[in-house]
């Protein structure tokens, strides 16, 4: 399933360098607003230790990891809401990613122009996020009248449920806090699904430090931030270790006694920000990841890999990954009785190694 996340913040806050060094694309790094004006996208590998494990098993043509992309956006400024900077422009392509990553500069450097001419983080994260909730609050706006009337005579349910939904972001996003803060019930939430407000997407705010890593301007938007998702990293750094080779690469994070790279951290975090997991499947020819959203039973997961697969499940036969390597092989497995045979609503568990049977 295709799940994109988004890099969003103020101009030269970091975020085509993060980008590039994700995804080891070639987007502009400049030292001026607007560098990026159309989306650069990129795909991000998934690091997953339990594919190679299976794989020295197995012995596959090829390991196909999880994979999501990422869409490094134009800097937003203040007043994109009506129109400045790439305004429209801006908010359109935010809009079309599932999850927001909200790059913050927590780094001084004079060589490198701040649009407000003061490095404060959080007053940065308040210009992002005002933003974004005016954006939002202007479509609520100019909705809420043209369904007002057919609500309140009741007599087209779905409506009702639409002009309630919306009654309820209308009223937390004049609060000044996100459409994401709602108690929205399931049937709301599906009601306004097409909107696509950009308040409602989940966040990861990505604190950009200098060489020396977290410092006083990151652990104070930390504190700030409260119980945000937050990953502190270094775009410049990252950049370095993403351009070496893998020996290099390991000798690098052992001199700056780095256990993980931050791009991996974020990625995961990422990840499972939007409830995301993977089940595997196993063969000869291939061992891959498949990424699916928690809660999804056995009939959904085999639809991501064929639409026939759904159509015409029978059954899948499950093993979770524990018991494949503590058997050492599937023939192992089978004899021990850990191959499940399971139904279209068996749940599916991350890390499930599945083989799906069907007929069409």
């Amino acid at each position: 399933m295709g799940v994109t996340a988004g890099i969003v913040g103020l101009p030269n806050v970091g975020k085509s360098t993060l980008f590039n060094a994700m995804t080891g694309a070639k987007a502009l790094v400049a030292n001026y607003p607007f560098a990026t004006i159309s989306p650069n996208v990129g795909f991000v590998d998934i690091a997953d230790e339990r594919l190679w494990r299976i794989a020295e098993i197995v012995h596959p043509q090829r390991v196909v990891p999880a994979a999501f992309s990422f869409t490094d956006i134009a800097g937003l400024v203040k007043g994109a809401s009506h129109g400045e900077g790439l305004g429209n422009q801006f908010l359109a392509h935010v809009r079309e990613v599932d999850a927001i990553c909200h790059v913050v500069r927590c780094f001084e450097d004079p060589d490198v122009a701040h649009v407000t001419g003061e490095i404060d983080p959080l007053a940065d994260v308040e210009v992002v996020n005002l933003e974004l909730i005016i954006a939002d609050l202007e479509v609520v706006e100019r909705r809420l009248p043209k369904i007002e009337k057919k609500a309140q005579l009741k007599v087209e349910p779905e409506v009702e449920i639409e002009y309630r939904a919306l009654v309820k972001i209308a009223e937390k996003l004049r609060s000044g806090k996100p459409a994401r803060d709602c108690a929205l019930t399931p049937e709301e939430a599906a009601a306004i699904k097409n909107y696509n407000f950009l308040t409602l997407k989940p966040v990861i705010y990505v604190l950009n430090t200098g060489e020396d890593g977290e410092n006083g301007l990151a652990a104070a938007a930390k504190k700030a931030l409260g119980d945000a998702p937050v990953v502190t990293i270094c775009a410049e750094v990252e950049a370095e270790l993403a351009a070496l080779d893998k020996d290099s690469r390991e000798a690098f994070m052992q001199e700056l006694r780095i256990k993980e790279s931050g791009l991996q951290k974020l990625a995961r975090e990422t990840f499972r920000l939007l409830g995301l997991a993977t089940f595997i499947t196993a063969g000869e020819k291939e061992v891959k990841a498949w990424t699916f959203k928690r809660g999804m039973n056995a009939r959904q997961c085999a639809g991501i890999i064929h639409s026939d697969f759904e159509k015409g499940f029978i059954r899948a036969e499950v093993i979770a990954y524990e018991d494949f390597i503590a058997c050492g092989d599937m023939q192992k497995a089978r004899e021990a009785g850990k191959v499940r045979s399971e139904g279209k609503d068996y749940r599916v568990a991350d890390g499930d190694i599945m083989l799906f049977r069907f007929n069409v």
